[in-house]
């Protein structure tokens, strides 16, 4: 008698208007998660989604990549979490905002910045990518950059001056180079 492999499986939701992103184009994108991660996903259109896989640690990547894909990402940049060093990072603006729909608006708009300028300057800083979606700010990148961004963030939320998060943006992008 041959021995199974265990079986895990993991239950998500993401937004309804992200469920033709995560599935892609005649199903492209799901397929190549699955390929990419060994697992399966089972994907309802109003965003229930099911990975299964036999490997904990592949899984708990394949939840990571859906659940960014589900806050905004480019599938292309949620797959970066496959690699090794790579995390996916997501901060909830209400913890700071609390139900303030007003509060939500303006912070969102900070880290957004006129006409995008604030996040890509952050994304540039830190080399990482950055989505602002519904009440979320969700990020992708190394390790050690997506530290830094959330700082910044996390900086930005509470009301620092964005020349302020820039130059310390700035000073730990300089101690990264030369350590």
């Amino acid at each position: 008698m041959e021995e199974s492999q265990a079986e895990f499986s993991y239950e998500l939701k993401v937004p309804e208007e992200r469920v033709a992103v995560l599935i892609g184009t005649d199903g492209t994108t799901k397929k190549q998660i699955e390929e990419q991660t060994g697992c399966s996903l089972d994907i309802s259109k109003e965003g229930d989604v099911t990975i299964m896989g036999e490997d904990g640690m592949q899984l708990y990547t394949t939840k990571d990549i859906v659940k960014a894909i589900g806050r905004g990402f480019n599938p292309r940049i949620a797959l970066l979490l496959l690699k090794p060093d790579y995390a996916f990072e997501l901060i909830d603006m209400t913890d700071i905002t609390g139900k303030s729909k007003n509060d939500l608006l303006r912070v969102k708009g900070r880290v957004i910045g006129k006409g995008g300028k604030s996040r890509e300057e952050i994304e540039r800083l830190t080399d990482t990518n950055i989505t602002v979606y519904g009440k979320t700010v969700g990020m992708i990148g190394e390790v050690a950059q997506v530290t830094v961004a959330r700082q910044a963030i996390a900086m930005l939320l509470k009301g620092s001056m964005h020349k302020t998060v820039y130059h310390f943006l700035e000073r730990k992008k300089k101690e990264m180079l030369f350590g």
